[in-house]
């Protein structure tokens, strides 16, 4: 009896050793000011058992929408953003892990026992139940889970760096179906002024003022506009298609896109958006980069020191029928492998981290005077479109128009000063459309708003799941 209380014994030991688990630290990094309105999606604690998800069902927006309502979307509905957001998770669960104690192990031992003369009965049977412990020296659990928390940092600084990448790659397709929907509006406008001044030739052709092959000329110039305009609206489907995408739709279904691309703001100088570059997620993630190489050779070093593994348990003679208890432990001797390799390997990282460092701040500062040069330029093309170019074209064209209907004009002068008009206002619209993209490329290197106010970020929509 006293034999089966001193295994229980030892085997209650056991469980209040691994009575004590760790909880699950869940923590998200700091969003950026860049669209931290809108709600993000991040994923439940725990994962759906069917398949879809219902959490992640895209209802698709009918109607006019606006650019919040396609941020707030794909914020909460984007795949690849989902998939960032299961991997915080995953580091999450690798943290839980990394701070549990190594299990004890369970050793029964049968001794003398099924031999021949003195050992074919069971009184000379010797039996033994011990339980055995590796014992971590050096702080390595605390160390290990040093690491897999800073790991989790890291992988919150990646899904912060996914939901502004999806939130600047939503905007420019929202960007681009507004230019596809003026470039529409643009080529419906040379088709119809295509049809006036075809009819215009064709009554001057009827009256004998002009030769007929003006009207194949002016037929052949319709039928032109009319093709650009089929392609504007091919190019109008294709864009809303990718808008949709952005929210994993596979169909766009709302009516157009609520925007206004012709008014423009001033921008701040270059010196004031550089100023702001410490919000860039790939910046700032060098504080938590810099830790893991530094927690990684720390955790290297610890495991330099052997580990000592314990044993304790009761041994049973049968012949006597005593019991007594038996102790033990061992220990690797670090003769040759005192893990010089690993250590050398960290350090040399923590090196290497410290000139990726550099090279990722040249890399971002390189693509901000990128992104602002092409910012400024096209904000300087729109103001001298606008102002100076269209105006001028306008006038030539309606004078050449007038003139042509009183016979001071060809048709090759009014075909040209309409060719010049509409050159002009395409150009003024990717102008604009640049402008705006521009923008949304500044606004995602240095993580928060211009303060410019372009009109597409006027309207946003409050927090809302479908």
């Amino acid at each position: 009896m006293r034999f089966t209380k001193y295994v229980a014994l030892l085997l209650t030991l056991g469980g209040v050793m691994m009575g004590c688990m760790p909880q699950m630290d869940r923590s998200w990094a700091e969003p950026r000011p860049l669209g931290r309105e809108f709600e993000t999606y991040q994923t439940p604690e725990q994962p759906a058992p069917e398949f879809p998800p219902t959490y992640n069902v895209t209802v698709e927006p009918a109607g006019k929408l606006t650019l919040g309502r396609a941020l707030a979307l794909a914020l909460l509905r984007n795949p690849e953003l989902a998939v960032f957001s299961w991997e915080v998770r995953q580091a999450e669960a690798r943290m839980l892990q990394a701070r549990l104690l190594p299990n004890p192990e369970l050793e029964v031992e049968f001794e003398n026992f099924g031999g021949d003369d003195a050992f074919e009965s069971d009184d000379a049977l010797e039996s033994t139940v011990a339980l055995s412990q590796l014992i971590e020296l050096g702080g390595k659990r605390v160390k290990r889970a040093r690491l897999a928390a800073v790991e989790r940092d890291l992988e919150t600084w990646d899904y912060e760096a996914k939901r502004l990448d999806v939130l600047t790659k939503t905007t420019r397709a929202f960007v681009e179906v507004l230019a596809a929907q003026e470039r529409l509006v643009l080529h419906d406008e040379l088709a119809r002024l295509a049809e006036q001044v075809a009819g215009t030739i064709s009554e001057r052709v009827k009256a004998g003022k002009v030769s007929p092959i003006e009207e194949t000329r002016a037929e052949v110039a319709l039928s032109s506009a009319r093709i650009e305009r089929d392609r504007a609206i091919r190019g109008l489907e294709a864009s809303s298609k990718m808008l949709a995408a952005a929210w994993g739709g596979e169909v766009a279904d709302f009516s157009r896109a609520e925007g206004n691309l012709d008014e423009i703001r001033a921008i701040p100088s270059f010196e004031q958006v550089e100023q702001r570059i410490s919000q860039n997620p790939e910046l700032a993630r060098w504080v938590a980069e810099m830790a893991l190489r530094q927690a990684a050779l720390d955790l290297e070093k610890a495991n330099r020191i052997p580990d000592v593994t314990i044993n304790g348990g009761i041994r049973r003679f049968e012949e006597t029928d005593d019991n007594a208890f038996v102790f033990g432990f061992s220990i690797p001797i670090p003769l040759v492998d005192r893990n010089q390799g690993a250590i050398l390997e960290a350090e040399y990282g923590l090196a290497k981290a410290n000139e990726e460092q550099r090279a990722a701040e040249i890399n971002v500062r390189g693509g901000l005077t990128e992104a602002y040069k092409r910012l400024s330029t096209a904000h300087a093309e729109v103001l001298t479109l606008k102002n100076d170019v269209i105006p001028g074209a306008e006038s030539v064209f309606n004078g050449v128009e007038e003139g042509y209907r009183q016979g001071k004009f060809g048709y090759l002068e009014v075909l040209d000063a309409q060719r010049t008009l509409f050159n002009a206002r395409g150009q003024y619209l990717e102008a604009l459309a640049a402008y705006h993209v521009g923008v949304v490329d500044v606004e995602e290197i240095i993580g928060e708003g211009l303060n410019i106010d372009p009109p597409i970020h006027q309207t946003k929509e409050p927090k809302h799941d479908e």
